[in-house]
């Protein structure tokens, strides 16, 4: 608040106001607040234990401080008047200034206030100043205290480390001792292992070679027992089969002696096997004892030599039955293919064959058909019998074409039946022509029966054309005929009858023309 007790007061009031209106009390910032704050916790309380009627509002509380002022003020006005100190108070500017209630009482509350906004601030940031700088304080003396720890540590870290290089450099000698010592003793097997394994290789090659050797003698014995006769082999067989009996009967008897030992004394024991064993061993050597058929090496020789040349025979045998079976191999060959060709050759015959009774039969259907259609026709007896005639003697100048000289008294059917058989004959001997030079006999008369049928067609044209020009002509010629009466009109075409031609097959044309061109 403004000290206005004199114009000297108020002058150097408003110089320290204008040099630093925000100076701090000298009592702490943040106690002053706490104060400030229990202050108001304390007027709430008491605004709330208060009765409405007793209760004001902000602004009604800003006038009650205006005329608390306003009091104060004529308060020390009174007072002015009745001090001899200061008579020209009223003249002072200072005091009319202050006397100016309402605009000096709102100036100087807009300013309070935003003084004490301000003084709010700077008080919160020197809160939130102080509580960081505590923090940091705090955080600085914890770092401290974790940096004092860790030098400790590693202090502590360091002699621990120190003791365990002491330790490790003892363990690595004492290792290196050890490892010398293992080395050593290591090369000390490894050498024993080198020569008992050399001892081993060489007991192994002398067990390979003694094998090898067993395997030659085996192989010897094989065959010696093979060139021995079946009657000394039976022997033999017979001999180690009681050999074989008495080591049974030998081991039933060693069983028994155990039984029996079982009840004797301990000084008894162990006679009665060795015993039997005893007893029968030159039995079994005897049994045995290996034999050899042959006593002289020369029996062995004069064998081998037999057996040489029964193998000689044998081999001069089997090659001449190999032989024989290639020769026998290449007939069978060649016969298939012989007999395939006769197969193709009699099939392709046989289809021939069938054709020709094919053709023959229907020659013979047109024939019988004809000769049907000869028997009912209006024909008289004088007029077949010239027809005879003239068929005989057709079939004869066809039979002496084909056949040569006619012989005598051969009647017409004995002609056609040697006409036939040449025919066959002819037939048989076009089949085993080859079949190149038939398809260029084929292809020549084809081209003749082609060059006939336009010399034909061309003959046929001229003969027409001849036949139009002498109708022309005599058209010219004759008298022209007027028409009389009415003029004949069209009349609707009627239905066309279909002609039920027979289609002529062209192989019987080709037929036809090669047998026109080789029987005429």
């Amino acid at each position: 608040m403004f000290s206005l007790v004199t114009c000297a007061g108020v002058t150097e009031s408003k110089a320290f106001l204008q040099s630093n209106p925000f100076t701090l009390p000298e009592e702490d910032v943040f106690q002053l607040r706490n104060k400030q704050n229990r202050a108001k916790i304390q007027e709430r309380k008491h605004q709330k234990q208060m009765k409405v009627h007793e209760k004001s509002t902000y602004l009604g509380k800003l006038q009650g401080k205006r005329t608390e002022f306003r009091r104060q003020l004529r308060k020390w006005e009174n007072e002015a008047d009745t001090s001899t100190s200061h008579p020209s108070l009223k003249t002072d500017p200072c005091w009319r200034k202050a006397a100016i209630h309402e605009q000096t009482d709102k100036d100087s509350i807009h300013a309070y206030m935003k003084k004490k906004r301000d003084m709010f601030f700077l008080e919160y940031s020197l809160a939130v100043k102080q509580e960081v700088i505590t923090n940091l304080t705090e955080i600085a003396k914890a770092e401290e205290n974790r940096l004092d720890r860790a030098l400790q540590y590693l202090d502590e870290d360091a002699a621990m480390f120190d003791e365990f290089l002491k330790e490790n450099d003892k363990s690595s000698v004492q290792a290196i001792k050890i490892a010398e010592q293992e080395t050593k003793g290591k090369l000390e097997k490894m050498s024993e292992i080198k020569k008992i394994t050399g001892k081993i290789v060489a007991v192994k090659s002398d067990i390979s070679k003694f094998e090898d050797i067993l395997k030659e003698y085996t192989n010897y014995n094989d065959f010696l027992l093979k060139l021995s006769p079946p009657e000394w082999r039976e022997k033999q067989q017979w001999r180690r089969e009681m050999a074989d009996k008495i080591r049974e009967e030998q081991k039933q008897q060693e069983a028994k002696g155990v039984q029996e030992q079982t009840a004797v004394a301990p000084s008894k024991r162990n006679i009665h096997p060795h015993y039997i064993s005893l007893v029968n061993q030159p039995l079994v050597l005897h049994y045995l004892d290996p034999q050899l058929y042959f006593t002289d090496p020369q029996q062995l020789l004069d064998l081998l030599t037999e057996l040489e040349k029964q193998n000689l025979n044998l081999i001069q045998n089997s090659q001449d039955t190999e032989e024989a079976l290639e020769e026998f191999r290449i007939t069978m060959i060649n016969t298939r293919k012989k007999m395939s060709k006769e197969t193709e050759q009699l099939a392709q015959h046989v289809e021939i064959i069938s054709r020709a009774i094919d053709r023959e039969r229907e020659r013979a259907a047109e024939l019988e058909l004809k000769a049907r259609l000869f028997s009912f026709g209006e024909y008289r007896a004088d007029h077949q019998d010239r027809m005879l005639e003239s068929l005989g003697k057709k079939v004869a100048e066809v039979y002496q074409g084909c056949v040569g000289e006619t012989e005598a008294n051969l009647t017409t059917l004995q002609m056609l039946t040697s006409i036939e058989g040449r025919l066959e004959e002819l037939l048989e001997n076009l089949e085993l022509v080859p079949r190149e030079q038939m398809l260029t006999v084929e292809r020549v008369r084809e081209k003749e029966r082609r060059i006939r049928s336009r010399e034909e067609k061309v003959r046929l044209q001229k003969k027409q054309q001849e036949e139009r020009l002498r109708k022309a002509l005599e058209r010219a010629q004759a008298d022209i005929r007027r028409p009389m009466g009415r003029k004949l009109m069209p009349r609707s075409q009627p239905p066309m009858q279909e002609s039920h031609s027979h289609v002529v097959d062209e192989d019987n044309d080709v037929e036809k023309e090669k047998h026109q061109y080789f029987f005429t």
